[in-house]
């Protein structure tokens, strides 16, 4: 997932550089770079809840 971020972190600075910032090439880059980021939190948090619940479940069986 991180090789994907910075690939498209690249490709928005290319795009922007190349057509602008607020044209609509950068702007689509832009949001594809943005979910991205996002899928990269949910899963980071859906991690964090699984570990959470994990400890919890051990600690009721202790």
């Amino acid at each position: 997932m991180n090789n994907k971020i910075e690939a498209k972190r690249l490709a928005l600075i290319e795009t922007a550089q190349k057509f602008g910032i607020n044209s609509k090439e950068a702007i689509q880059c832009s949001q594809e770079l943005d979910n991205l980021l996002n899928q990269r939190m949910q899963t980071h948090e859906n991690s964090l809840h699984r570990e959470k619940a994990f400890e919890s479940g051990n600690r009721h069986t202790s």
